[in-house]
Order: C-alpha cells, then sequence, then structure tokens
C-alpha cells in the first residue's frame, strides 16, 4: 500500500511536532533576549514603587529593609537612597559604589556609552556603564516622591550569555526531542492504524467472498464499533450468500430433476409400451381364440386361459417394478437406516428361493457368519433378492451352483452373490444397469425378465450411497454390493 493511513498520520504529526518545535526555537532566538530585558525592567520598576509607597520613617524599619533586601537578592538587584544631603538612606548591595554612581549620574555630563531606554516623570530608565567595572546594567536613576534620591541597577552582562546557553541547549534539547518525538509517533500510529489496516485486510477478503477473517481488534473506540459491524456484516452476508447457493443448488437440482424426469418419462413409455406388446398381443390373441371358439377341447381353453394369466401376471410384475424403479430415480423414497444381521436376511430369502433352486438342480452355497451392518433392511432385501433372482434365472453349466460369501474391506462388508453360466460381454457389463437392458433377449423372455430388476439395484445403491457392480469370473458372473459396518 503506498499511501497507508499510518504513513500518512506519521508524516502529518512528525511534521506538526517538527513545525512547533521550530517555532520554539526562532521564538527562544529572537524574543528571548527581548523577555529577558522586559522581566528586569518589571523587576527594577516593582523595586522603585515598593522604595517610592514608604515614608522616611518605614524606610528605616528593620521589617522593610529585611523585606527589601530579600527581594533585591531574589531578583538580582542592588539599590540605594539618599537623601539631600548625601546620607545613605537604604542600601542593598555595594553601598559606597553605588553612591558614587548615583552622584556621577547627577555630576557628570551623559557618557556615549550609556543609552536611555524610557523617561518616566521622575526617574529615568537606561543601560549604563560602570566605569569602575566596566560592566553594563539596566539602570532605574531619579528622585521618590519624598525628595530622596535613588539608583536601582541590574547587571546587564549576562543576558547575552544566557540566551546564548540557552538557545544552545533548546537545540540539544529539541533534536533528543525530534527523534523520541517521531518514535513515539510511529509507535502510537501504529497503534492507531493497525486496527484499521486489519479492517482493510478484512474488507478485502470479503470482497473474494472469504468471510473467516474476523476482526478481533481492542482499540475501544469507534474502530471497534466499525469492527463489529463488519463482522456482522460478514456473517450476514455469508448467511445470505449461502442461502443463496442452497437456492441456486436446489433450483438446478429441480431443474436437472424436471429433466431427468421428462427423459425418463419418455424413455418410461417407450420401453413399456415395448415390453408390454407382446404380453398384450397373447392375452389378445389367446382372449380372442376364446371367444370364437377356436377349439372345445377343455384342456386347450385351460391352456390358453393359463397363458392369459401367465402374461397378466407379468404384466403386473413388471408394472409394479416399473412404479418401484420410477420412485426409486425421482428420490420419493425414504430412508431408514438400521442396523440389523445381514445373515439373516440372506437366510429367509435363501429359504424362499430354495426349492426354485431345487427344481432347477442348482447347489445354494452359503456357510457364513453373522455381520452386522447398517442400512435401509427393506431396499437391502430387495437388492439381494433381484441379484439371487438373476442367479437363480442365468445359472448354467453341468454343475449349477450358487455361492454366496463376505468380503471384509476396512469398514464395508461386500456381500457376494456367484452363478455358475455364461460370462456377460465386456461391452455389456456397463449396460446391464440400463432400463430393459436385456444381454439375452429370448432367454429373458423365456424367464418372464423385464429387465428392470439390476435397474432398481442401481437406483437403490446409489440410494444408499454404497458401492455396487459385476464382474466375470472364469466360470461365471459374480455381482455384489456394499454394506457400511459402523
Amino acid at each position: 500500500m503506498k499511501r497507508s493511513v499510518r504513513n500518512q498520520l506519521s508524516v502529518i504529526f512528525s511534521g506538526i511536532f517538527i513545525a512547533i518545535i521550530l517555532v520554539c526555537i526562532l521564538c527562544n532566538v529572537f524574543l528571548l533576549k527581548e523577555f529577558f530585558l522586559l522581566s528586569k525592567y518589571k523587576n527594577i520598576n516593582k523595586a522603585y514603587e515598593r522604595l517610592n509607597s514608604v515614608s522616611y520613617q518605614e524606610m528605616r524599619e528593620t521589617s522593610f529593609i529585611i523585606s527589601m533586601r530579600k527581594f533585591c537578592e531574589k531578583n538580582d538587584i542592588s539599590a540605594v537612597v539618599t537623601d539631600k544631603d548625601g546620607e545613605i538612606e537604604f542600601f542593598s548591595g555595594n553601598a559606597m559604589s553605588m553612591k558614587n554612581q548615583l552622584y556621577e549620574y547627577y555630576l557628570s555630563p551623559p557618557s556615549e556609552d550609556d543609552v536611555t531606554l524610557k523617561e518616566y516623570d521622575s526617574y529615568v530608565l537606561r543601560n549604563a556603564l560602570d566605569r569602575e567595572s566596566q560592566w553594563r546594567y539596566i539602570e532605574a536613576v531619579g528622585t521618590l516622591d519624598s525628595g530622596d534620591y535613588f539608583l536601582i541597577r541590574t547587571s546587564a552582562e549576562g543576558i547575552e550569555n544566557s540566551v546564548r546557553l540557552s538557545n544552545v541547549f533548546l537545540v540539544i534539547i529539541t533534536l533528543i526531542g525530534i527523534i523520541a518525538g517521531i518514535i513515539t509517533i510511529s509507535i502510537a500510529t501504529r497503534r492507531i492504524t493497525k486496527p484499521i489496516q486489519e479492517l482493510a485486510e478484512i474488507s478485502e477478503k470479503m470482497t473474494n467472498l472469504d468471510f473467516e477473517a474476523k476482526y478481533k481488534g481492542d482499540a475501544q473506540n469507534e474502530i471497534d464499533v466499525l469492527g463489529n459491524n463488519i463482522n456482522r456484516l460478514s456473517e450476514k452476508l455469508e448467511s445470505t450468500i449461502g442461502e443463496l447457493k442452497g437456492a441456486n443448488a436446489n433450483l438446478v437440482k429441480d431443474l436437472e430433476n424436471r429433466e431427468k424426469a421428462e427423459a425418463s418419462r419418455r424413455e418410461f413409455v417407450a420401453n413399456a409400451s415395448h415390453e408390454l406388446k407382446t404380453p398384450i398381443a397373447l392375452i389378445q390373441g389367446y382372449a380372442e381364440g376364446l371367444k370364437e371358439g377356436i377349439s372345445d377341447d377343455p384342456e386347450s381353453r385351460a391352456y390358453y386361459c393359463d397363458v392369459i394369466m401367465d402374461e397378466a401376471g407379468k404384466m403386473n410384475e413388471l408394472v409394479k417394478k416399473l412404479m418401484s424403479l420410477n420412485e426409486l430415480e425421482m428420490g420419493q423414497n425414504t430412508l431408514s437406516i438400521e442396523r440389523f444381521d445381514i445373515k439373516e436376511l440372506i437366510d429367509n430369502q435363501l429359504q424362499t428361493m430354495s426349492l426354485l433352486a431345487q427344481n432347477k438342480g442348482i447347489t445354494l452355497t452359503y456357510n457364513e457368519g453373522s455381520e452386522y451392518v447398517w442400512s435401509d433392511e427393506f431396499k437391502t432385501e430387495e437388492v439381494f433378492r433381484n441379484y439371487l433372482s438373476n442367479a437363480l434365472n442365468h445359472c448354467a453349466g453341468e454343475n449349477k451352483e450358487i455361492i454366496i460369501n463376505y468380503e471384509k474391506k476396512e469398514d464395508v462388508l461386500r456381500v457376494n452373490v456367484f452363478n455358475t453360466g455364461d460370462r456377460i460381454p465386456e461391452e455389456s457389463i456397463d449396460r446391464i444397469w440400463d432400463k430393459f437392458y436385456k444381454v439375452d433377449k429370448a432367454r429373458t423372455r423365456e424367464y418372464g425378465g423385464s429387465g428392470v430388476g439390476l435397474s432398481i439395484v442401481k437406483a437403490t445403491m446409489e440410494l444408499l450411497g454404497t458401492d455396487y457392480g459385476c464382474e466375470n469370473k472364469e466360470n461365471g458372473v459374480m455381482f455384489y454390493f456394499c454394506l457400511p459396518l459402523k
């Protein structure tokens, strides 16, 4: 960030700080001497007012002398007061030197070294040179209201040196202050702008729909209020976007379901019409034969009726399977997940199918123990029944055999249903799960197959969300499905 708030504040505060320091230095250089002189003038005037405010007797009192001398010492002032006869009435400092300086003022002509600063009614304020010491003094010389003469003065020699030393000291302190000030400003601005930078980073992430970052500052000011508001805004945006995505996903799913339903409906009508055409034709033909009395033989009539009933049963079974498959594909079925023993389910189905297997000369082999799985028991039973029925119808060879066993893979139980017989062509393995697809149509028609059973298996297993499939073996075909153990 080229122009961060921190840098801008640092520059502004540093500039203001340095400007203030420079103004102080300039004032010190150009005005400090005048300030010192003004202070001297005020002290001299105060001393004059105190001396002029007392009477002749009060000036000689001890309390006044002590008080006045303390004032003079405190303000570096020397003073002398004499009467008209030259007798000293009050003094602070070197009395004789001050008295001589006072006489010199009245008796000698003005010196070129003396500069009159200001004239009052009864005294003059001047910058004078002491001829004995060659020091310059700020002096007030004149008469009091009582008519006594006075001289009040303070040294002017130290002012130049004091101002110079003061300026040097101020420059040194200023340099130290500038360095310390800049460091302090840098630290302070960093602390002030840190939550602002944090908010800037959070807002940038929010523009990229990243709502994980949250403001965690503790500035305890308006920035915290802004940060908390941004946190609430982030949560609401995240929630709203989530709802919009959910609604969009549902809309896409609805559209897909509608397209799928329409395609399924067209396919259903076409395939159902094709599958029902043959049994309907047979029923119609044999029914017309019965009506027209083609054969009066009771056995023939009974045979005609058996054919009609058999074909009607096949039609009824086909319609039931199609309705079940349609419900599965449309997602209209609900799952009831529970824990149950797969062995009990398989035993029940084998007991039901054992007579049919015996009539076909098929050996059923199942020696597995109990295994508890988690699934929808009714739908699992339907899958296994379809596999077993499919194995019974396609089992072939000299030694017809159906073998059922388990395979454990991590937390999943795989149930295998193997039957001896012809292998499925590789190009047909992926298509056997499609509705109405038949590898051997003539044989399928022979046992009354509709080509819907494996489609029901596919739809059921996809609803359960577990694996299923078919594998060719050396002497037959194995179908399998998986169920979770936990």
